[in-house]
């Protein structure tokens, strides 16, 4: 019979699942990134993932933790980040969820999730996530002052062969108020959007719904296209502006 032991996740030279980046951040605000890594732990033989596939958007949120750490260095934030690929546990879904460990992404295949046992699947989520979840419980515990909650993501340009013109998502689980404030701070020509180009019904806020909605804090899921965040130019700029538009929220919502 198969057990967890046969199935072991993260290996002795591998590291931790999840890390946390500037953990001593004075700021009342706590960053995560849940796809920060493409890493596939040598134990998964790739998951059967193409190599051209490896290092795609299917895999991580390309550009994702550059912009995380510059914006935790800018607001002085601490920042939990995940340090497995999504393809091995999307640390952004649940473990009941059919995507936590997808066996497609868009138009990648993932033959190593497809057909798993029951022990294999209680072994990516006792692996990665939750170590992760435990890391983010234990990181929002230490805050004296109820943190803003802000998650960091990025998306493709192009979805199934259609292009995105949106550059800048916010989005909000059942607690809207700073995407709202966020997005009426928005700066003049940008395209930012509400909602855009995923939404609650997409299953996208789990995070925001584990670790902000039960504790009553301010939360926000940011989605930034990936071209723009590409190179050091774009990560700055990026981390300037949210960086902006998160200051001026909090202050226009004290304000009130």
């Amino acid at each position: 019979m198969s057990t967890a032991k046969d199935h072991t996740i993260l290996g002795p030279n591998d590291g931790p699942a999840a890390e946390v980046i500037n953990p001593q951040g004075g700021a009342a605000i706590c960053l995560v990134c849940e796809h920060a890594s493409a890493f596939i732990p040598p134990a998964l033989a790739d998951l059967g993932v193409a190599p051209e596939h490896r290092l795609s958007h299917a895999a991580w949120d390309i550009g994702g933790l550059d912009l995380a750490t510059a914006l935790s260095a800018e607001l002085d934030a601490p920042l939990v980040a995940s340090r497995v690929s999504r393809l091995v546990y999307d640390c952004n879904r649940p473990p009941s969820a059919p995507g936590a460990i997808p066996e497609r992404s868009e138009v990648v295949d993932i033959p190593g999730n497809v057909g798993l046992s029951d022990v294999a699947r209680d072994a990516r989520v006792s692996g990665v996530y939750d170590p992760f979840k435990d890391l983010l419980r234990t990181t929002l515990d230490r805050f004296t002052t109820p943190p803003l909650l802000v998650t960091i993501h990025s998306f493709t340009p192009i979805w199934f062969g259609q292009p995105r013109e949106v550059e800048l998502g916010l989005l909000h689980d059942s607690d809207d108020r700073l995407a709202r404030a966020m997005l009426a701070n928005r700066p003049d020509g940008l395209d930012a959007r509400l909602n855009a180009p995923y939404s609650v019904t997409d299953g996208v806020t789990h995070t925001l719904r584990e670790h902000a909605i039960p504790r009553g804090l301010q939360n926000v899921m940011i989605e930034v296209r990936n071209d723009l965040i590409s190179d050091a130019s774009g990560v700055a700029r990026f981390a300037d502006i949210l960086s902006a538009m998160l200051t001026k929220a909090l202050a226009t919502q004290e304000a009130l």
